[in-house]
């Protein structure tokens, strides 16, 4: 049986750097809609230019452009076996609508990690945040520092801040962020499909709640030679 995760989490809670570390562990593929965007952006897909139309007039990608692009990402062989969904669904109508997507593959998610910090905290992490300008790594300046300041690890392009990494603007970001997640939260608490990690925890000890949560998916369902190895 295929296993499709759908992680929650606001901005600086680190939600990016936990799905890419089970993803390695699992073996599932580590979907991100962010880099669904940039890279259908990059290659000039049809949906990518038809999002970067909505970008450019400094709107919000409509729904069933983001639905598609990751309807299309989830279609690849593979997600065969499942994956982690990282900023999908941020909607109640897009949690539908992977719904659908994935009952039409006789699947459905499986498990919703939600990690959860507080607002100060977040602020505290994002404040301190680098970016790779090539390959979109991100580094911290406490938590996760690079081997080499201001060079990546992974690829060795130049790390950066963005310009809108300000408090003031990570503040509305993580508001915006809560407030339209909070209903999805309790859409996926009352199908039972809901776990909160504490992210308040190190990398270390986010990593080891997530992981025991999604190897408790095992616990329910019966041993299959096909299904991703979390041990």
């Amino acid at each position: 049986m295929a296993i499709f995760l759908v992680l929650l989490g606001p901005p600086g809670v680190g939600k990016g750097t936990q799905a890419e570390r089970l993803a390695e562990e699992s073996g599932l593929p580590h979907v991100s809609s962010g880099d669904l965007f940039r890279e259908a952006i990059k290659a000039q897909t049809p949906l990518g230019r038809e999002a970067q139309t909505y970008i450019d007039r400094g709107e919000l990608v409509p729904d069933k452009v983001t639905i598609a692009m990751v309807a299309e990402r989830l279609n690849k062989p593979d997600c065969a076996e499942g994956a982690i969904l990282d900023g999908f669904p941020r909607t109640i109508e897009q949690a539908k609508a992977l719904d659908d997507v994935l009952a039409q593959r006789n699947a459905s998610v499986t498990l919703v990690p939600y990690i959860s910090s507080a607002t100060e905290t977040l602020l505290q992490r994002l404040g301190g945040r680098w970016t790779c300008r090539d390959c979109q790594a991100v580094y911290h300046v406490l938590w996760n520092p690079p081997s080499e300041p201001g060079k990546c690890d992974v690829c060795g392009g130049e790390l950066y801040q963005r310009p809108d990494d300000t408090p003031e603007t990570h503040r509305k970001r993580i508001e915006v962020y809560l407030e339209q997640t909070a209903p999805l939260i309790e859409y996926y608490r009352q199908r039972g499909l809901l776990v909160e990690i504490n992210g308040e925890a190190d990398i270390e000890g986010v990593y080891a709640d997530l992981l025991a949560a999604v190897r408790h998916i095992g616990d329910k369902k019966p041993a299959s030679s096909e299904e991703p190895c979390y041990a």
